[in-house]
């Protein structure tokens, strides 16, 4: 074994002790965290020992790791493609959390996705063992440096895509940058979403020429047509009708939801086609908004409550809401409806004419914004959206968005935008153009793993000469 063998190894123990102490430290919380919300209570053969299903046959295999639900619904367009053009590739599917796994499962099939397991030397070993990968595609930034080393001993590729790093990551990877870099280089392709982050790749001890821009994945995966046909059958389950404003609050925690419920109650005596629709960001928290919803006296519905397979019109529902003072809509129909499952919020999006996208006002860092860009809806959002900065830039210099600081500033702009259709309109406009002319990432992102992918088949080509 070769010294820089050695130190590998030394590299990779030494982080097993770190995770097996931060592990043990955080198992009291796991466990309440599992009773109390149903969260880490599957997955443990996966996660501890890597036992993930095993890959019959021969054929090129991507594993692509997406942690959570945002990231399984960005590279839907990918995997889409990738599949199209390539259907005798095997591609299968890692998430981290239980939303990103049951959501995976739906949309690609049981036997193509399993929990990742965690980077303790042995399980990200056995795990690489029995899919076999060509090649690992790690999406946005997850450096997880032993199932890299592991992925690189089997001769798999390695691959960021749509790769990010915000200010905040930039600043805590630099006081570690010597580490870091020994993963870095061992990484063959980091596909970045613009030149800064590129430079932040480099800077942090990538290699240059393996570091390549190819704009955001969230632009090709927005949709834009308002009559796909999810939308339409969403619009017709909750009864929306085409002279029905929709104000959607999206991707929320608390209190955002409170403030949004608190602007329809003021905004909708004024405007009694004003619909209000609420897609808290974690499932966790949905019976909380229950409760406020329940609270609030208005009437509303939980989408659980609605049936996909509705066939005649939609019927008016029991009454749901508690208190003598309900908002009706002229209709009868419920006016506000609470979202309480998961993977929907981009179809929901296409039926919003005004919208919120939560996780702003408090230190989340914010939420995907280009979904209602896209479609043309009239955009809001708080100061605190680091997490998207450049998306956010670009909307704001094309003014087709609006920072709202506070809850009375948003209920000023839902305001505006009911009082005034055309300021709406415009609004909207303008951000589905500038999403129509950030398209075209997808397919650089596939040019570029077809060129790692066709390397390495060469490579493997040359070695199997040499044996002989």
């Amino acid at each position: 074994m070769g010294k820089e063998s050695r130190v590998a190894r030394l590299f990779s123990w030494l982080l097993n002790v770190v995770y097996v102490v931060v592990l043990v430290v955080c198992a009291p919380l796991i466990v309440w965290k599992a009773v109390r919300t149903g969260k880490y209570r599957e997955g443990y053969g996966e996660k501890l020992l890597g036992r993930v299903p095993r890959r019959a046959g021969k054929a090129t295999c991507l594993w692509i790791h997406a942690v959570s639900v945002g990231e399984v619904n960005l590279l839907a367009t990918t995997l889409d493609r990738l599949r199209d053009a390539h259907p005798d590739w095997r591609i299968v599917i890692s998430t981290t959390t239980k939303t990103g796994y049951d959501l995976a499962r739906k949309k690609y099939g049981a036997s193509a996705v399993f929990y990742c397991p965690l980077d303790l030397s042995w399980a990200v070993r056995t795990a690489v063992r029995r899919v076999r990968p060509t090649m690992l595609v790690l999406a946005e930034l997850e450096l997880w440096p032993n199932l890299i080393q592991a992925a690189r001993e089997q001769g798999a590729r390695v691959a960021i895509i749509n790769g990010r790093l915000s200010d905040h990551s930039f600043r805590g990877y630099r006081r570690v940058r010597p580490l870091l870099a020994r993963v870095l280089r061992k990484i063959d392709l980091i596909a970045a979403q613009n030149e800064e982050t590129a430079e932040r790749f480099r800077a942090l001890g990538a290699k240059a020429d393996r570091v390549h821009v190819t704009g955001s994945l969230k632009y090709d995966g927005a949709q834009t047509d308002r009559q796909n046909p999810r939308t339409t059958v969403l619009r017709q389950l909750a009864g929306i009708a085409d002279d029905d404003l929709v104000f959607l609050a999206g991707s929320t925690q608390e209190p955002e939801e409170q403030i949004a419920v608190g602007i329809f109650r003021a905004l909708s005596a004024a405007h009694p086609r004003l619909r209000l629709i609420l897609v808290p960001r974690h499932p966790e928290r949905f019976e909380a908004v229950v409760k406020l919803l329940e609270e609030s006296g208005l009437q509303w519905l939980r989408r659980s409550k609605l049936n996909d397979a509705l066939t005649e019109p939609f019927p008016d529902p029991p009454l749901q809401g508690r208190g003598t003072e309900h908002v009706r809509d002229p209709m009868g129909r419920r006016p506000v409806l609470l979202v309480d499952t998961v993977g929907e919020l981009g179809a929901w999006w296409g039926a919003a004419h005004i919208g919120f996208v939560g996780g702003s006002f408090g230190s989340r860092g914010g939420q995907n914004m280009l979904e209602p860009a896209a479609y043309g809806v009239a955009v809001s959002f708080g100061p605190n959206t680091w997490n998207f900065r450049d998306i956010v830039a670009a909307l704001l210099a094309a003014d087709a968005a609006v920072v709202v600081h506070d809850a009375d500033e948003l209920a000023a702009f839902v305001r505006r935008c009911l009082d005034e259709p055309a300021y709406a309109a415009a609004l909207g406009a303008r951000a589905k153009v500038l999403v129509e002319s950030q398209l075209g990432a997808t397919g650089r992102t596939i040019e570029l793993i077809e060129a790692q992918l066709g390397r390495r088949i060469v490579s493997e080509k040359l070695r199997g000469r040499a044996a002989a």
